[in-house]
């Protein structure tokens, strides 16, 4: 039996490797999971990313778990139709960001969670209060600014407890 595939997309200004993701994807690899984290560094334009994910998981045979930070959460939810994502986990997503307000995605996806630090200086957290509302996202707000280092054992029992609904499911 194949895997079920978690895809991480990072943040503009971060990368494949990045801490949240490296700290995640040890997560859902304990739970049986493969992980791919997909590098779009140098990559300005979310639509660019959204084709990159779109086209990275048109080889898989089974719907992949998305899960993005910042710039990577717009990028994650973009695509969730197109792939027919098994599950949304998203971190700060940004969502209805000036000048891109339009390209805000309206997923198609069974299950999506966010997480939102309360003092985040990048993207405001009612954005994604909004956000979660309009779509019935699972939304938990927690201490912490943009990065969410601080609170990376918050978002790794959130995300544990997303892959777990999602495995029961």
């Amino acid at each position: 039996m194949e895997r079920r595939l978690v895809c991480f997309s990072h943040g503009k200004e971060s990368g494949p490797q990045g801490t949240k993701i490296c700290a995640m994807a040890e997560v859902a690899e304990r739970m049986g999971f493969a992980t791919e984290s997909l590098d779009y560094r140098g990559m300005d334009d979310p639509s660019e990313r959204v084709r990159k994910l779109i086209a990275y998981c048109g080889g898989l045979t089974g719907p992949p778990v998305l899960v993005g930070s910042s710039m990577g959460g717009h990028v994650a939810a973009a695509a969730a139709a197109s792939v027919s994502a098994a599950g949304l986990f998203l971190i700060a997503p940004a969502f209805y960001m000036p000048g891109y307000e339009p390209l805000t995605p309206h997923p198609a996806c069974p299950r999506i969670t966010v997480v939102h630090g309360w003092s985040d200086e990048v993207v405001p957290v009612d954005n994604s209060i909004r956000w979660a509302r309009e779509h019935g996202a699972d939304l938990h707000l927690v201490p912490g600014g943009h990065r969410l280092g601080d609170e990376l054992g918050a978002v790794l029992r959130l995300f544990a407890d997303f892959l777990s609904a999602l495995t029961v499911a």
